[in-house]
């Protein structure tokens, strides 16, 4: 439903935009219409200090743990065992059964499979008009 809704909101602000102006305005409402936000059903919430089961369980964190910091662009090569996959034993010294089926990479806020981005191009830039609108950036 979502998806569907990109391409009419993209009319509208193309459409309210005139030909010699080219810059268009997104604000914080704009994008909390378009963005449906995930509400989970209450029996899957996370709760702190316990399992599944609602038994007490100790806390993850950890003194001194290290900060992780997620990159802005990364890659993930997408690979296949075809010998695992289709049952014939392989000698790794003779021979290696991986077959290479592509990259997707995460870049300047948009996902891509060798090179292709995965979303349209008009529906990438203002999903990360959004995301910077919604940082407070």
């Amino acid at each position: 439903m979502v998806r569907a809704f990109w391409p009419i909101l993209l009319l509208v602000v193309t459409a309210a935009t005139t030909a010699s102006a080219r810059s268009v305005s997104i604000t914080r409402e704009t994008c909390e219409q378009v963005v449906v936000e995930h509400v989970p059903d209450a029996g899957v919430t996370y709760q702190a200090g316990v399992d599944v089961n609602g038994n007490p369980v100790p806390p993850a964190d950890v003194q001194g743990s290290p900060t992780i910091v997620v990159p802005q662009e990364f890659s993930i090569p997408i690979t296949v065992d075809l010998g695992k996959r289709l049952g014939i034993p392989v000698d790794p010294n003779d021979f290696q059964s991986n077959a290479d089926i592509g990259t997707l990479t995460y870049k300047d806020g948009q996902v891509y499979f060798n090179g292709q981005p995965l979303q349209d191009s008009d529906e990438a830039a203002l999903a990360r008009a959004c995301q910077q609108v919604m940082r407070g950036n």
